[in-house]
């Protein structure tokens, strides 16, 4: 059986992932703290890992050094209100999301670099909320810019991966009824992971580094 790592496993689309995928893969279920729904699945956890943190990324790569990974999914992801007006105060805010959103799946890939098998798949949960064209509401401009940073190296990542069979894909899940978006959205957790699936069942290096729509639409950049 394959072998597959999902980052912010604990709750929301993650856990529908981890669900989802666990008849196909051995899943390794990354967090920084389980939850009682995670510990009922019957996978493995790697909880106490902060993706934004030195620490935490060292203890990842630590924790899953013997593993071959088939697939890897860079699910975690942060949402904090930011607005023109308010940057200063809260410019910590700002930074955390970058770090999360933008950093965080390339310092997990680059950790776990020699751990992926040639021909694996990469996924980063971005959001259609980083399309510089599609924006015709301006706001949340950190959530924007970190998802923008993040589609941005996906593509490079995508390059430099290719020579390795390993596949890159950039999946928006849809606006998702989660703790993230105060329950708020358009559909469930576990709709978009099924969409999220077929999207990453798909993904190989002819769509590698496109950026779609859990319901398979191409997004403009």
């Amino acid at each position: 059986m394959k072998t597959a790592v999902i980052t912010g496993a604990n709750r929301g689309i993650g856990l529908e992932l981890v669900r989802g995928l666990k008849a196909d893969y051995r899943i390794h279920a990354v967090c920084r703290s389980s939850s009682p729904e995670l510990d009922g699945e019957g996978v493995e956890i790697v909880d106490g890992i902060d993706v934004a943190s030195t620490d935490g990324i060292e203890r990842l790569a630590e924790r899953l050094k013997t593993l071959s990974i088939d697939l890897l999914i860079n699910n975690a992801g942060l949402l904090r209100a930011s607005s023109l007006a308010g940057i200063e105060a809260e410019i910590e805010d700002w930074r955390a999301q970058y770090e999360v959103n933008a950093l965080a799946p390339l310092r997990v890939t680059s950790a776990l670099s020699d751990r992926l098998s040639d021909g694996a798949r990469i996924v980063i949960i971005t959001s259609r909320m980083g399309s510089i064209s599609d924006n015709s509401s301006g706001g949340a401009y950190a959530y924007r810019m970190s998802k923008a940073a993040v589609n941005s190296a996906a593509v490079s990542m995508a390059h430099e991966l290719r020579s390795r069979g390993i596949a890159v894909g950039l999946f928006h899940p849809g606006y998702v009824r989660t703790g993230m978006t105060g329950g708020s959205g358009l559909v469930d957790p576990d709709e978009s992971a099924s969409g999220l699936i077929e999207r990453i069942n798909e993904l190989s290096l002819s769509t590698s580094g496109r950026f779609r729509h859990a319901n398979g639409e191409a997004l403009p950049w």
